[in-house]
């Protein structure tokens, strides 16, 4: 067995343990079986070398274990001064200053102070750096809200106690990172510019789709999105980075600059993307797994990309655990980007037999969505409930686009800024693809059985599931089906 594949499977073994604490408390009797195997198998039979390789891994297994009981044990332990005054039935006032953007909901908005997640009503507004002094109660996050662990989400964040509709006093602006406060102010420059020029529905999902901001989409427009399976459209998601930037690499490619340059640029791009929607964790995430994977495309070693895009969700989970059941956006990315490692190959070459004048500018993209859905569709019903029958058809008929609907936003947006009326010419072109969603989501929504819900899903299946593609994906590798790409 080669280095790189062993330490392949030390990575996994992190990552299966970390699984394991996850989905049930490990006792310690059996926490101290599985090291003293382990040690047993590296000392005494450290001459086959298999059965070292075997020890090991049931090392990094039991660590995993321990960190993230570590990090759980630290979330009930941490005790920020605040804990203390969850659920006391006491007004509290704070003071402190919101640490990140508003989230903006139909009629509300959330702020972040610290350790603490504020509901507050659309108006007034708030903006990321303002002072505020906060009066009200303070209670402990719902731990479940649909099945669904609230108070593990927000803990994996650092945030361990909520605030409803408290009175807010503004004490002043302008007292948060000044290179986030330029980002966030032409963010805000930007919607105000995509909102004089386009009406809803389009512009909420071009709110959504560049930044993530669902704020300007009805329940309604949330419902068929759900429906058919382009709910990712509308999510600064890890899958919908990872598509578009192995979209936009094609794109550049395909305008006549060398690999290297188009590598490069791409990086520039995604980079400028990340930090213009304010550079959350889980954008910033998702960009590190597609820049592993362009790197792999880049220097033609998609085969051990497999092994870094595992890596490095090591590194990841090394430092909050709490990432793969708490995060699904992590897991998105995590998945999409593994989807179009092993898989994208595949339909690459089954899309080579239709014609190229049908199918040739969309193979990247169909190959690159096909791939990477494969993959997160099982995680999407596991934590959704629902399956969208329609979703392969609609995603085939939108998800091409969103690579240049992407460039094209970004420059109607920088035109406006410069002048109104090189705005209001390249708003024409946006809304018209916009528009051309909006109808194919619309019209797909009304599908009879466009969507089927699931009763609650036992994580076994999912496994199951995934043990079941993993031994396909390795097949597909031996009878020599599956291909490097070619960039």
């Amino acid at each position: 067995m080669s280095k790189s594949k062993i330490f392949f499977c030390f990575c996994l073994s992190f990552i299966g343990g970390i699984f394991l604490s996850s989905i049930n408390e490990i006792p310690q009797p059996v926490q101290l079986g599985f090291l003293i195997l382990g040690i047993f198998l590296i000392s005494v039979l450290w001459k086959y070398k298999k059965m070292a390789v075997i020890g090991f891994c049931i090392l990094f297994l039991v660590l995993g274990i321990w960190r993230h009981q570590e990090a759980q044990s630290r979330i009930v332990d941490s005790g920020p001064s605040l804990n203390g005054l969850n659920d006391s039935n006491r007004e509290v006032v704070l003071t402190g200053v919101i640490s990140s953007e508003p989230a903006i909901g139909e009629k509300t908005l959330k702020l972040r102070v610290k350790t603490v997640l504020i509901t507050v009503g659309r108006f007034p507004e708030y903006k990321y750096g303002d002072k505020l002094e906060i009066t009200g109660l303070l209670k402990t996050p719902s731990e479940d809200i649909d099945g669904f662990n609230y108070r593990n989400y927000l803990q994996k964040e650092g945030i361990y106690s909520v605030m409803d509709f408290p009175k807010i006093e503004l004490l002043g602006r302008g007292f948060g990172n000044p290179v986030m406060d330029v980002l966030f102010s032409f963010k805000n420059k930007f919607k105000e510019i995509a909102g004089n020029f386009i009406s809803p529905p389009e512009v909420g999902i071009l709110e959504a789709l560049v930044f993530g901001d669902e704020g300007k989409i009805s329940q309604e427009w949330k419902d068929k999105l759900n429906i058919t399976g382009t709910r990712h459209i509308a999510a600064v998601s890890g899958m919908n980075i990872t598509i578009i930037a192995s979209l936009i690499l094609s794109f550049v490619l395909s305008l006549g600059l060398w690999r290297r340059q188009a590598f490069y640029l791409t990086i520039f791009l995604l980079v400028i993307f990340i930090l213009m929607i304010g550079a959350p964790a889980s954008a910033v995430r998702a960009g590190i797994m597609a820049a592993v994977l362009m790197l792999a495309q880049h220097l033609g070693r998609l085969q051990a990309s497999g092994r870094a895009v595992i890596f490095a969700a090591v590194l990841m989970l090394f430092l909050n655990p709490l990432l793969l059941k708490f995060d699904i956006g992590f897991q998105l990315s995590f998945l999409a980007v593994l989807g179009m490692i092993y898989l994208q190959p595949f339909f690459s070459d089954f899309l080579k037999k239709i014609p190229d004048p049908v199918v040739f500018p969309l193979r990247a993209a169909l190959s690159a969505t096909l791939s990477a859905q494969v993959f997160t569709l099982p995680i999407l019903i596991y934590n959704f409930g629902r399956v969208s029958l329609i979703s392969p058809i609609t995603n085939i008929l939108i998800v091409p686009l969103l690579a240049p609907l992407t460039v094209l936003i970004f420059i109607f947006g920088f035109a406006g800024l410069i002048f109104w009326a090189f705005g209001w010419i390249l708003s024409w072109p946006v809304w018209l693809f916009l528009s051309y969603i909006v109808k194919i989501i619309d019209w797909s929504s009304r599908i009879p059985w466009a969507s089927v819900f699931f009763k609650e899903i036992h994580w076994i299946w999912l496994m199951i599931f995934y043990l079941i593609l993993g031994f396909m994906v390795w097949r597909l590798q031996e009878s020599q089906k599956l291909k490097f790409l070619k960039y």
